[in-house]
């Protein structure tokens, strides 16, 4: 029964005959917390930052490991492969986030206020 009031409140928000209904659009907002110092976790700059780091560690390693097996450093041949894709999978795994981001960024700013 929640559900149909909250679908009766967006349909009467997207009624053209329904303008300047502010009270109704507060009650559809999830509540803001009080004290904005007790949100937990890292901000969203953080893991992005710490994700970008996270692929760029596995890249040096990789570059490392190919540089040990070439010189003659290292025989490892299957831990040298192991690098290179978990460093390979680990960029196309972040650029498919990028790509999500701007689109995600494209869609709101297409979105008519």
């Amino acid at each position: 029964m929640a559900d149909d009031l909250k679908i009766q409140q967006i349909r009467s928000l997207l009624d053209p005959q329904g303008a300047g209904r502010a009270p109704e659009i507060q009650s559809l907002r999830p509540p803001i917390p009080q004290n904005a110092d007790t949100v937990e976790g890292p901000s969203f700059e953080e893991a992005l930052k710490a994700s970008i780091a996270e692929v760029n560690d596995l890249k040096v390693q990789a570059d490392k490991a190919i540089e040990d097996l070439a010189s003659g450093k290292s025989g490892d041949i299957q831990g040298t492969i192991l690098a290179m894709e978990k460093a390979d999978v680990s960029f196309k795994l972040m650029m498919e986030v990028r790509n999500k981001i701007v689109s995600a960024y494209q869609e709101i700013m297409r979105t008519q206020v």
